[in-house]
């Protein structure tokens, strides 16, 4: 991602937004980011969704257990209470946010503030997932993450439900025991 140099001294914000199937890699690419921004001296704030307590109640952990603190919220309109003195933003699981969530993030960038955002794209029947749609649509860049299909080992676009879940809710979460990342044609046989 090239970013044009500021020479004008104002601050401008923008929206990434960081998308993929389970096992893709979007939270690691998110503490990455987040992590360079730290390294610059930056002032970051870091949100995840209280529903997300899969590793920790408190810190966003990636699959391969690199983690950064974090602030669980209840709903997007907090992150804007919370976040207004900063230069970045972190919020990751952002499919289970409120319909609220694309405009925040569209009044953190006004204020200057770069946004990174990361996300479940579809859901496990291949379902656009909550404000996804609507953050990729404001998105200024957007990276779409790959898994590798644990059938055959081609790229993986998408969360496959294994049947022992036996649960048809949109949101359940789980890892391993519950998803698997198959590409196209595995998915469908």
């Amino acid at each position: 991602m090239f970013i044009e140099p500021n020479i004008s001294g104002i601050k401008r914000g923008y929206i990434e937004v960081i998308c993929g199937s389970m096992f893709s890699g979007k939270t690691e690419e998110l503490i990455r980011r987040l992590k360079r921004a730290k390294i610059a001296n930056l002032q970051v704030e870091i949100f995840k969704p209280t529903i997300d307590t899969r590793y920790d109640e408190m810190n966003i952990v990636s699959h391969d257990e690199t983690s950064i603190p974090s602030t669980p919220v209840e709903n997007s309109q907090t992150i804007l209470l919370m976040a207004s003195h900063v230069d970045v933003v972190g919020i990751d699981e952002a499919q289970f946010f409120d319909d609220q969530l694309p405009d925040v993030c569209d009044q953190l960038a006004l204020k200057g503030i770069r946004v990174i955002v990361a996300g479940l794209d579809m859901d496990y029947l291949k379902r656009p997932f909550g404000q996804m749609p609507n953050l990729l649509a404001r998105a200024d860049f957007i990276t779409k993450l790959h898994a590798i299909c644990v059938q055959c080992g081609d790229i993986a676009n998408f969360s496959y439900r294994r049947s022992a879940a036996n649960n048809d809710a949109q949101i359940l979460l789980g890892e391993k025991d519950i998803y698997e990342p198959r590409c196209r044609k595995c998915y469908h046989s």
